[in-house]
């Protein structure tokens, strides 16, 4: 019996760290691949070590907002149904488990590269800040979000840096991920907002902030900005090769899966799990890979 209880307290201590969120990390091989350097076997098992150590972080940071806010969720019609909240994971469980696993993660991530353990740890402090206190600051909630996907990035970049290499970052990478990151941050938010009416600031206080007419007008910014910005990232930002100029073959698929992501929040009101749409959406499946290929193609095909 007491292999048994160990058993389901790790599959729910996993289930709480929400696997399903770990898509967000991806944003760590961008370094490896927009760097021109996928087809270094060292660099790229680099950027997997990144991947593996953000995942943990991330799933701290989980496991901490869950443990905070484990009484607001028993009241959310989804959110009761976290291992916490619904006391399949017990705190004190969930609270050992955070600390070993962000510290194991954190001396992980200095062991492998000094200034990728620098980002690991403002990462971490930053989320754990937002978890605490920031989430409840109107707009602030937002940005401190999208500021997460581009610590990821740059830390992707960093994770796979030789002993005394610099690898550039450039200002037009760093705009492109934030407002592609604050839409779908925006998109979530109204979602929400939406789902919970009347009851949506006993759950969250700060969405007694926000409206779906201001929100909608945040989102037609960001959606502005995010086309905007990857357009100037593969005319200017890009890295300097011979092939540059194809970049632009990829701006159609952005385009595409921006508008597709916005047909999936207001007609079929699907913006609460970014995660869930982008692995569930075939259309949205289709056309990322399509622009995976067509990157790959432009950076690494040897011919033309």
């Amino acid at each position: 019996m007491t292999g048994i209880r160990t058993v389901k307290s790790l599959y729910y201590l996993i289930i709480g760290m929400r696997p399903k969120q770990w898509t967000k990390n991806f944003l760590l091989f961008a370094g490896v691949v927009f760097t021109h350097n996928l087809s270094q076997i060292g660099r790229l098992t680099d950027a997997v070590s990144a991947f593996i150590i953000f995942c943990g972080l991330s799933g701290v940071i989980y496991l901490f907002n869950d443990l905070r806010d484990g009484e607001s969720d028993r009241q959310h019609p989804l959110k009761c149904q976290r291992p916490i909240a619904s006391g399949q994971l017990s705190e004190p469980l969930a609270w050992s488990a955070a600390l070993i696993i962000s510290v194991l993660c954190i001396v992980w991530a200095f062991f492998l590269n000094p200034k990728f353990g620098g980002y690991a740890v403002v990462y971490f402090i930053i989320m754990v800040l937002y978890s605490a206190v920031l989430k409840h600051v109107v707009i602030l909630d937002l940005l401190i979000v999208a500021i997460g996907f581009v610590i990821r990035a740059m830390a992707g970049v960093r994770a796979i840096e030789l002993p005394g290499e610099d690898l550039p970052i450039t200002p037009w990478f760093i705009t492109c991920i934030l407002f592609l990151a604050l839409f779908i941050v925006i998109c979530k938010r109204r979602h929400e907002l939406i789902l919970l009416a009347d009851s949506a600031s006993s759950h969250r206080p700060v969405l007694e902030h926000y409206s779906p007419a201001f929100l909608d007008q945040m989102v037609s910014v960001a959606t502005t900005a995010s086309v905007l910005s990857y357009a100037l990232y593969v005319v200017l930002g890009a890295p300097p090769t011979p092939k540059r100029n194809l970049m632009i073959m990829t701006l159609p698929f952005v385009l595409y899966g921006i508008f597709r992501y916005l047909y999936l929040v207001y007609k079929r009101e699907e913006g609460g799990s970014p995660e869930n749409m982008l692995l569930r959406d075939i259309p949205m499946l289709v056309n990322i890979g399509l622009w995976a290929v067509v990157i790959v193609l432009i950076f690494y095909w040897p011919f033309g």
